[in-house]
């Protein structure tokens, strides 16, 4: 496919630019939610499939315009004019699909690279495009190429539905693709296990109800990893006062001391304070990737303040990614029989998930 990359697609500014002419569901519909689950429902109802960690987006195409809209109804083309182009050039002149961006690296889904996009300059966006191309993955038909909405068929028709569009897609081009679905809980569980940190987790679907916007009528089982981690700095709520949160890390094989996420102290801990405050002070020991910088949605710089590396605490994390807890980790338990030098990389490493095998 070329790569014409056309930064400036007409997109609606906001939702409120009402339907597409030829297309009878709006532009300002929500996307359907999941509610949590500790564990995966069963049962012949059930539809299972990966649960993807990047960026909700309900494509909309009619004829020659096409609309990249964000779980809260914000345009996303601007930042992916390559999906706007790939979507553009597939074979059916309308439709509306349910699905998630992503950006691969060495096989493995990166919220980071996505993050990336969110740039206001058009010439770094066309430029990320270039080398590193993201990917739509469809999960839900909820218009046909007649332009009729199918929101109120049940799941089991818009799935055929959908696989019956993706029969006249090239599966080479990889720009679009169409996310696998089972019946079977034994196969999604085991995509939680042999593709590890490369999946979120798993969508249930029941395959009798229609597509609810804006409710949370599907359940997600995600993924906890436990990992045991150096705390080697802290963020305060305000200067000198309080903790929000511990800083951790992991040595990776030439002794160096990698930033790899955060957990949230939340109220006054007494156990926590007679661990951590006699070991605050001196230099930051994180020796790898280190945290801090200005945050990338709110521009406001937190700085870190050092912890000599010396406790050690086992977390749980629902989502790792480039070797980084990219939600905050949950505190179980002190480690007071781990060495540091024993909390390692090797933790959270690998996990590759390889789309082709998913099916």
């Amino acid at each position: 496919m070329k790569h014409r990359f056309p930064v400036v697609i007409a997109l609606a500014p906001t939702a409120s630019s009402g339907r597409m002419p030829g297309i009878d569901v709006p532009l300002s519909l929500e996307p359907m939610e999941a509610e949590s689950v500790s564990e995966l429902p069963e049962g012949r109802r059930w539809q299972y499939e990966p649960k993807w960690d990047g960026f909700r987006c309900i494509t909309f195409k009619d004829g020659e315009r096409v609309e990249l809209q964000s779980r809260n109804q914000k345009p996303l083309g601007r930042y992916f004019p390559e999906l706007v182009e790939a979507l553009g050039d597939l074979p059916v002149d309308r439709f509306v699909l349910d699905g998630e961006i992503l950006a691969f690296v060495n096989g493995d889904p990166t919220f980071e690279a996505l993050q990336l996009r969110l740039h206001p300059a058009a010439s770094r966006v066309a430029k990320l495009a270039a080398e590193q191309p993201a990917i739509f993955m469809a999960f839900d038909l909820l218009a046909t190429e007649d332009g009729k909405s199918v929101i109120s068929r049940p799941l089991r028709e818009r799935r055929a539905l959908l696989e019956e569009m993706f029969e006249g897609i090239d599966p080479d081009l990889a720009r679009v693709m169409l996310s696998p679905a089972t019946n079977d809980r034994d196969l999604a569980l085991r995509w939680t296990k042999e593709f590890g940190h490369g999946l979120d987790g798993i969508v249930a679907k029941r395959l009798d109800l229609p597509y609810q916007p804006g409710e949370r009528a599907m359940r997600k089982y995600k993924l906890w990893t436990t990992v045991d981690c150096v705390v080697a700095g802290v963020y305060y709520k305000q200067p000198g006062q309080q903790l929000d949160s511990l800083l951790l890390g992991l040595y990776d094989r030439d002794g160096l001391l990698h930033y790899v996420g955060r957990v949230r102290v939340g109220k006054a801990d007494p156990e926590m304070e007679r661990r951590i405050r006699p070991l605050i002070g001196g230099k930051l020991a994180f020796s790898g990737r280190a945290p801090g910088g200005p945050s990338r949605w709110s521009g406001r710089e937190r700085n870190p303040i050092p912890v000599a590396p010396k406790q050690v605490v086992e977390v749980s994390a629902d989502h790792i990614t480039d070797n980084h807890m990219r939600h905050g980790a949950r505190l179980l338990r002190w480690r007071d029989d781990k060495p540091p030098r024993r909390c390692t990389m090797d933790q959270i490493a690998g996990g590759r998930s390889d789309l082709k095998e998913l099916s």
